[in-house]
């Protein structure tokens, strides 16, 4: 908490909300490095548009 609050006051910043943010940030978990594919993955099959379903959501029923 007290660390919290001197990287708070040190941005300049004097309110909770900023004190709770530097909170999340100093015990948030590291996060992941991004993954890369492995080479030789494609895609087999590509996607395909179904309108019918977007029609459908637009039918009677589904208005508001």
């Amino acid at each position: 908490m007290e660390t919290a609050c001197a990287l708070t006051l040190e941005a300049g910043i004097v309110n909770a909300s900023a004190v709770i943010n530097e909170l999340r940030r100093l015990l948030e978990p590291p996060r992941v490095k991004s993954l890369t594919a492995v080479e030789g993955l494609s895609l087999r099959d590509g996607p395909v548009a179904d309108c019918s379903r977007y029609d459908s959501l637009l039918s009677g029923r589904y208005v508001h």
